[in-house]
């Protein structure tokens, strides 16, 4: 079994930066990815970013790319979001998770183990 503990979340100025953390406890392996994923009021959950634990690669949504960098601390079972440029439509629970594959999704479905999520409020 596979526990995910976000933390990090706040409430910012536009323009402001975050950094959102998701430890990982209990199963681990050397071949899965992490992702974050969010979810705005009155919206589906979308997918933020990915990163593969072995290797390092990863994959962004397009509204992200070049404000949001993800990265992982292997040893302490960490991924981390360092969230740029905060814009308001950024505001959303942000959620992360752990699929047991060494190749990296953006899809929900793919992922089986999910963090209860950290809301970010980017005010304008």
């Amino acid at each position: 079994q596979v526990q995910l503990v976000e933390s990090g979340g706040g409430l910012v100025q536009a323009g402001g930066s975050l950094r959102l953390s998701c430890a990982a406890s209990g199963r681990t392996s050397s071949t899965l990815t992490m992702g974050w994923f969010r979810q705005a009021p009155g919206k589906e959950r979308e997918f933020v970013a990915a990163i593969a634990w072995s290797g390092g690669s990863t994959l962004f949504e397009d509204s992200v790319k070049g404000r949001f960098t993800i990265s992982s601390d292997n040893a302490k079972n960490t991924v981390y979001l360092q969230m740029n440029s905060l814009k308001p439509e950024d505001t959303a629970v942000y959620y992360c998770a752990l699929r047991f594959s060494g190749e990296y999704s953006r899809f929900m479905n793919a992922y089986a183990y999910w963090g209860q999520g950290t809301q970010v409020t980017v005010s304008s």
